[in-house]
């Protein structure tokens, strides 16, 4: 008698499995490629609010983050004058200047302009300037060197090109500062060595 109560005991909780696992590969069905309940979805599914977005939260469509107010300035930022054109690379040759006193900064400008140097530049400019970095020889052209073509190159001119890119090289902008750009200009102009040439003859007539 307790054996047959046993086997019936065990038939109903295999049959109550049976059931379940029926049941739960049964939901979702309707479309074929549902897998059915989804244990845990949201590791897989993530419920995070993608920014930038609209989202109703409590019947209130909103905004999760808020853009900027236009016309305003980033705090630590200073607009540039100088646009991305021909005349804006030749007027920041003549007119740009770098904003930190030489004889205050250029020891420590230098120091840490190496640094960046090593992080942003070497790749293509070479430990030297010498354009024969790394990723130089897989370019259509290898970057002029520093005491060679570019000895003379204006700091307005080379911050202007770490701003804004020239010829292969992209703009460094959004991965440095302004100051960071110039701290590079200290070390540039290191690599050029003393000037041989006036800075700049070029110049620039006025659209009337």
């Amino acid at each position: 008698m307790k054996r047959k109560y046993k086997t019936i005991k065990l038939s109903l909780a295999t049959s109550c499995v049976a059931l379940l696992m029926a049941g739960f590969s049964s939901c979702g069905k309707k479309d074929a490629n549902s897998p059915g309940v989804e244990f845990m979805p949201d590791m897989y599914r993530s419920p995070s609010l993608e920014y930038y977005s609209v989202h109703t939260v409590d019947g209130d469509t909103i905004n999760n983050a808020m853009k900027p107010a236009s016309g305003s300035v980033a705090r630590g930022y200073l607009p540039y004058a100088y646009p991305n054109t021909p005349e804006g690379y030749e007027k920041a040759g003549l007119n740009l200047h770098n904003p930190f006193n030489a004889d205050l900064y250029r020891a420590d400008f230098e120091k840490e302009g190496e640094i960046l140097f090593s992080k942003f530049c070497i790749h293509c400019h070479g430990a030297a300037g010498a354009g024969d970095g790394k990723v130089s020889a897989k370019l259509p052209g290898p970057p002029p060197a520093y005491d060679g073509p570019l000895k003379n190159l204006p700091e307005g001119k080379i911050f202007h090109s770490i701003t804004y890119g020239k010829g292969t090289m992209g703009s460094h902008a959004s991965q440095l500062t302004q100051e960071e750009r110039w701290k590079l200009v200290y070390y540039v102009q290191k690599l050029q060595g003393p000037k041989v040439a006036p800075t700049d003859s070029l110049k620039v007539v006025a659209p009337r």
